[in-house]
């Protein structure tokens, strides 16, 4: 199939050889810009091209409604028909869906579903490349390098369904990653910081300001303090709050917490929906038509998951409240799990946006830090993994800078971590938030890029031991 064969055709074509019940078709058509550098010098960029298709096929029986489904990616014309034979075989082959609801049906069209795919180039660097080229001749003439990378991507998806669905959504992503690395002290041993940013068209990212953020880090690690595992008063940065929030919402099903199985169940059955979680007065939402956030307002389900269903391909997505006033009020249900929990329907949403009435900045919150005593101010977390999904306790690493903070000023840098903590007990010691901001995870930005976070005070955060080498 060549790339002339526009998106809404392939749907309809692949909807047409259909001999299942029911059947939905997602045509996913991306396009991605990506820069490359290191040493302050540009090394590779390249504008790459894909095309993917899935077909869901559901076929009625005696027992229940079976599903089927088959995702390959450049499909041609010959292509589409084995392709909708497959997911009906798979579908006739399987058993009785779990999952299974009637499809989706009654959603007014998108107005551009016929319109060719959204697509991003080269161009969408144009002011962004020679601002990172004065910030590299000004790294340079400090002393430091620069590395990094520039990836954004647009994924125009096209959805139609055997009951009349007809929607598209165009999703840009865009990602910076930015480090700075320059000798220590002894000559040697190198210091490094690193910043991230998440956009949806560069045009509101500054490199001379991230330059100069990572000069400042540098600058603060010219002193470097070795510190013993312990609690520390601790400063988490919007991007380390995003890693350990964005985690706690991937652990909010609500049948795992129905079932006992997660930090989210209630002792001797039910959930902890209405529990107050933080003294802080925390508000935590998704919402697809969030400024600067935006994100499909309807579910697009690949498959079906343990809260995420084929079969709801299509339902409209509104925001939803996670914890409302530092209370849980949500968990994370498809319809099919909204029926077996008694919870109301509440699909995920591929943004995350937490406040808490603060309105300090990050520099605001360390100038009133440390003054009766040591405190750390992290930059990022990674290799974040899971330990014990009964209170939701994580572990992972600092990265790219710990620093000390003395009398309300950084003072020096000091060794990285391993720690032990979880999201949610977390939230429960906050003393503090500061002002939310859109901020780009470090653990998870290959998979999770639009959430705005604030910066989290926590007075005795576990540093459970020291890490070597990273």
């Amino acid at each position: 199939m060549t790339r002339t064969t526009k998106p809404h055709e392939i749907v309809e074509r692949a909807l047409g050889v259909s001999r299942a019940d029911g059947c939905v078709v997602i045509a996913d058509e991306s396009s991605t810009a990506n820069l490359r550098w290191a040493r302050n010098a540009l090394t590779t960029n390249g504008v790459p091209r894909g095309r993917t298709l899935t077909v869901i096929a559901t076929v009625d029986g005696g027992r229940g409604t079976a599903s089927g489904v088959v995702s390959r990616s450049a499909v041609t014309a010959d292509g589409i028909e084995p392709l909708v034979r497959a997911a009906e075989a798979a579908a006739r082959e399987a058993g009785p869906a779990e999952d299974a609801q009637p499809l989706v049906d009654g959603v007014p069209a998108s107005p551009d579903f016929a319109e060719a795919p959204a697509e991003t180039s080269s161009a969408v660097f144009s002011a962004f490349a020679p601002a990172l080229g004065e910030a590299f001749a000004r790294a340079h003439d400090a002393g430091r390098e620069l590395y990094g990378f520039a990836n954004h991507e647009m994924v125009s998806t096209y959805l139609g369904s055997s009951t009349g669905l007809r929607l598209r959504h165009d999703q840009p992503t865009g990602t910076l990653e930015l480090n700075a690395k320059a000798p220590g002290a002894d000559g040697r041993t190198p210091r490094s910081a690193w910043t991230g940013r998440s956009t949806r068209d560069f045009g509101d990212v500054d490199p001379a300001a991230m330059d100069a953020e990572l000069a400042q880090r540098l600058e603060w690690a010219r002193r470097r303090v070795e510190l013993p595992a312990g609690r520390y008063e601790t400063l988490l940065p919007p991007t380390a709050v995003a890693d350990l929030l964005i985690h706690q919402m991937w652990s909010s099903s609500a049948r795992d917490a129905v079932e006992g199985r997660t930090v989210f169940s209630r002792p001797g059955g039910g959930t902890r929906i209405g529990e107050k979680l933080s003294g802080l007065p925390v508000n935590m939402r998704s919402d697809p038509r969030e400024p600067g956030l935006e994100c499909a307002p309807f579910v697009i389900a690949h498959a079906s998951g343990d809260d995420v269903s084929a079969f709801d391909n299509g339902l409209p997505l509104r925001a939803t409240e996670w914890l409302r006033d530092g209370e849980l009020a949500h968990l994370a249900t498809s319809r099919h799990t909204a029926g077996l929990t008694g919870l109301p329907v509440a699909p995920a949403i591929d943004n995350l946006i937490m406040d808490a009435g603060g309105a300090r900045s990050l520099e605001e919150m360390v100038a009133d830090t440390g003054h009766h005593g040591r405190a750390l101010l992290l930059t990022c977390l990674w290799y974040i993994r899971e330990v014990d999904p009964a209170t939701l306790l994580l572990t992972g690493l600092t990265r790219d800078g710990v620093y000390l903070v003395e009398n309300g000023e950084v003072v020096a840098e000091v060794n990285n971590f391993r720690f032990n903590e979880s999201p949610v007990d977390l939230l429960g010691r906050a003393t503090e938030a500061g002002r939310t901001v859109p901020t780009l995870p470090r653990e998870w930005s290959d998979w999770f890029t639009r959430a705005a976070m604030p910066a989290l005070r926590v007075p005795d955060f576990n540093m459970s031991s020291v890490s070597r080498g990273v």
